[in-house]
């Protein structure tokens, strides 16, 4: 079952967790790929120094942000990395969820192609590891670029989908990568499953 609007449109940091076990689907060019969230990020904003609106910044990178709930926000880092948020809260709130880790379920021969240019079976135990354990690395195995920006995560081309009901622990952490956003560095609001192989970073 897809999720809905009305599941993105709440508290962002209860959306953050309860992300967790949902799985990202990604429909391309005849092909499925899927994995279950296991790792995410809250950004809190106007009020969240770590967040790209802080203090209300409103640019063309972040517009996506204050648009509805239920969308993707697909911006790049260091110039060539791809990272997939969620847009949270009602329209004119720029908060989301970055989605940090997955673990893959559908399509690996294509995720091992997308991010080691070869098949599944000549990857390394290493390379298996790193496979989508990091919001670039998910985001180079799933194909999700910046085409996909303001994408309607309620659409029919990338969507998360409800999964199956597992028991599980949620670790709460800091955020990775944010060492400028003093005090909002030590902010709690990073989430995942407690013993996942495809977190990106334990504690």
């Amino acid at each position: 079952m897809k999720l809905d609007r009305n599941f993105y449109n709440r508290d962002t940091l209860v959306v953050a967790k309860e992300l967790l076990g949902k799985i990202l689907v990604h429909k391309i060019d005849g092909k499925l790929l899927s994995g279950m969230i296991v790792e995410t990020e809250a950004y809190l904003g106007v009020n969240d120094k770590a967040a790209h609106a802080y203090g209300g910044r409103r640019t063309k990178r972040v517009e996506t942000m204050y648009g509805p709930p239920g969308r993707a926000y697909v911006y790049i880092i260091y110039g060539m990395y791809n990272c997939l948020n969620t847009i949270t809260r009602e329209e004119g709130v720029p908060q989301g969820v970055l989605i940090r880790g997955i673990e893959p379920i559908e399509g690996l021969d294509y995720m091992a192609l997308n991010r080691f240019n070869k098949p599944l079976e000549e990857l390394t135990k290493n390379q298996i590891k790193n496979l989508t354990n990091g919001p670039g690395k998910l985001c180079q195995a799933m194909m999700i670029d910046r085409s996909l920006d303001k994408e309607d995560l309620c659409g029919e081309r990338l969507y998360i989908e409800k999964g199956i009901d597992r028991n599980f622990d949620i670790v709460e952490a800091k955020r990775i990568g944010i060492d400028y956003a003093e005090e909002a560095r030590d902010f709690l609001y990073r989430f995942y499953i407690e013993g996942n192989p495809n977190v990106s970073k334990f504690k």
